[in-house]
């Protein structure tokens, strides 16, 4: 596909290098030259000095051409205005990045008279990812699918958890009669894609996926369930925890935010009255030990800074909070933030990434089966997908085990009607079924592309990245 970016900031520089990797034709366009020499000397894209708002730099950028266009300047008002022209000049699709809080009321309108396709806002989407953290604190990342009926959830392997050191077939009749599966494991930067050989080890990130009620009871019997967060304690008073306290506050949770500008702390305390407001500087450990941090459920970290963010959320930890969750937009600190111990990392350009791929890979496989959801997981190494079988899926009514799936592919559940199905080898798809599929690869576009051409022997036990 021909696709333009318009900015070349952190959102739209991670979204080109997942892109390019993918084998799209990007156009990067941006105002600042320094911007565009380092995004042309690491990745193969075209680049366009200019601005979004110009109709002779949007020509000059093929936007007359493009399938999709994506605005995510600085600007949510040159965002709209940059659809608007393109969509004229023969833009087939457009998404704009809108982050303004003014604006998410009126989207339909916005969406409707400005042609706009689709509209993502990092920071709301960031918040809510955050908020089903924080109702079930057990789980280092979430992922839900189907409206809530089918939830993913990674959490980190601790010696002594009777997972460890078994294969999983060994597991007990009790486990294994629940509605859920062990769908991926993250060994060391590895993924692993369990069967029953596979045996995990202390220190694994695990990715299991069923009913969420299922997921409870297994929590509990590992000895890691905990409650909703009912006290959340804030740094930061940037969109996130804005969109974040509307959230929480409407769930009745009680929330400390402490938020270093005096005019920004005046502002939260406004819209939410409820809340503990504190101005000061959120990185003072003397600060944090005064507040009664110990005291809270919770803790995130949501400063401009990344290594604020780390050092305070340690800080967190070591003080013996159950759940900490940390902001990290740098992709290469997420591996170090892991080893020590941080797993609930959000990143909201990784978060924008994903929710745009999902659309990407929606328009370029318009006739095959519909893809409803695309999530990344195991920071980026393996994706998790929701398709709808369509009458072009192939092999509809043939059991699993007579089929060979690509390596590297788990076909994890299958929901038809009111019935959740953790598939077994007699299982077969059925048209109109959804399907959650895990995949160490990216690419995947349609079901079609889960099953081997060929029918090679398969090798014995996982299979790693």
């Amino acid at each position: 596909m021909n696709i333009i970016i318009v900015g070349c900031g952190k959102v739209g520089f991670s979204l080109a290098e997942q892109l390019v990797r993918e084998k799209h034709n990007i156009t990067i366009m941006d105002q600042n030259e320094e911007t565009l020499q380092r995004a042309g000397d690491q990745m193969d894209v075209m680049t366009v000095r200019g601005s979004g708002s110009s109709v002779q730099d949007l020509r000059q950028a093929g936007a007359d051409e493009a399938d999709l266009l994506v605005a995510a300047a600085s600007s949510d008002e040159v965002n709209m205005v940059c659809c608007l022209l393109a969509k004229n000049l023969g833009t087939r699709h457009t998404i704009a990045r809108i982050r303004n809080p003014e604006y998410i009321s009126s989207l339909a309108d916005l969406r409707r008279n400005l042609n706009i396709d689709m509209v993502i806002n990092p920071e709301n989407a960031t918040a809510v990812e955050i908020s089903r953290l924080l109702r079930f604190p057990a789980a280092a990342n979430i992922e839900s699918f189907c409206r809530g009926r089918v939830e993913l959830i990674g959490f980190r392997l601790q010696e002594g958890d009777f997972l460890a050191d078994k294969p999983l077939r060994e597991l007990s009749s009790q486990i294994k009669s629940m509605p859920l599966l062990f769908c991926a494991a993250d060994r060391d930067g590895t993924v692993f894609i369990p069967n029953g050989a596979f045996v995990p080890k202390a220190g694994d990130q695990m990715y299991v996926v069923g009913q969420p009620a299922a997921l409870d009871r297994f929590f509990v019997l590992l000895g890691r369930y905990a409650p909703t967060a009912k006290k959340v304690f804030l740094v930061g008073g940037g969109k996130v925890s804005l969109y974040l306290a509307h959230i929480l506050d409407k769930l009745g949770m009680h929330l400390k935010i402490v938020e270093r500008d005096e005019a920004r702390c005046r502002m939260i305390s406004e819209k939410f009255p409820r809340a503990i407001v504190i101005c000061a500087d959120g990185t003072d450990s003397d600060l944090l030990e005064s507040e009664n941090l110990a005291s809270y459920d919770a803790f995130v970290a949501l400063t401009d800074r990344d290594e604020d963010n780390l050092i305070i959320s340690l800080y967190a930890m070591q003080l013996g909070l159950s759940k900490v969750i940390t902001k990290c937009t740098r992709q290469n600190y997420a591996g170090i933030v892991r080893s020590l111990g941080l797993d609930s990392i959000v990143s909201p350009k990784f978060i924008t990434a994903s929710h745009i791929l999902h659309v990407v890979r929606g328009l370029q496989n318009s006739q095959g089966s519909v893809m409803n959801s695309l999530h990344r997981i195991a920071d980026g190494n393996a994706e998790a997908m929701d398709f709808t079988v369509g009458p072009s899926t192939r092999h509809l009514g043939v059991p699993l085990k007579d089929l060979q799936l690509r390596s590297g592919i788990l076909l994890a559940v299958i929901v038809r009607g009111k019935e959740i199905i953790i598939p077994e080898g007699s299982t077969c798809l059925m048209e109109n079924d959804r399907v959650i599929i895990i995949a160490r690869e990216s690419g995947i576009l349609d079901l079609n592309d889960i099953y081997e051409d060929e029918f090679p022997f398969p090798a014995p036990g996982s299979t790693a990245l």
